[in-house]
């Protein structure tokens, strides 16, 4: 497993890679209503690929992360590392101080923290997904979360134009750092399928 100058990366992707161990029902539903456990992995592995292009200039990913197919061409852990190993790569060659680099949304250039912190989000989240799909322990932590939600509130504004995140849930009393952040991200924290 490749590290980065990013801690806040490697959890992300270290979350992302719990999951997708731990999940044995492909066709499961998940809290992205309209994707199933497959397709939230395909959507995450082509963000990540999209993020080490942005910052390399390399090739993107082959299929549209946002109309993934439901059909894996390989094992979904092999997918899975060969996009975050790219991703890894990419950013370990940003140093913490960089100025602006490249990102693939919008306004496809952030402050490097912010760009990594998108990478992360991306990451984080879609465990998140596949983690309770799977009916599995979230790997989210609030310590995670912490230092995510003020990258999300900082670049999912203009994504939720593009239908990228659902409208952001009101907060609840009592909720933890995790569950502040899913519901911003329009997620409802206690999610079953």
């Amino acid at each position: 497993m490749p590290e980065t100058r990013w801690p806040i990366l490697d959890q992300a992707h270290e979350a992302l890679r719990t999951a997708v161990r731990g999940t044995s029902d492909w066709q499961a539903p998940t809290p992205c209503d309209k994707w199933n456990a497959t397709q939230v992995l395909q959507h995450a592995v082509g963000d990540q690929i999209a993020y080490a292009a942005a910052l390399t200039g390399g090739d993107g990913p082959t299929d549209d992360p946002f109309a993934p197919s439901g059909t894996l061409d390989a094992a979904p852990g092999v997918l899975l590392e060969q996009a975050l190993t790219r991703t890894a790569a990419a950013w370990a060659q940003v140093a913490p101080d960089a100025g602006d680099v490249e990102v693939p949304v919008p306004p496809n250039t952030l402050p490097a923290p912010v760009g990594v912190g998108a990478c992360a989000l991306d990451a984080a989240v879609h465990a998140w997904d596949l983690a309770v799909a799977a009916g599995l322990p979230s790997p989210l932590t609030a310590a995670l979360a912490a230092e995510l939600l003020p990258v999300a509130r900082q670049i999912v504004e203009p994504l939720r134009t593009y239908g990228a995140f659902a409208a952001a849930l009101q907060p609840q009393g009592g909720d933890d750092e995790a569950d502040a952040l899913l519901r911003y991200l329009g997620r409802r924290p206690d999610w079953t399928s």
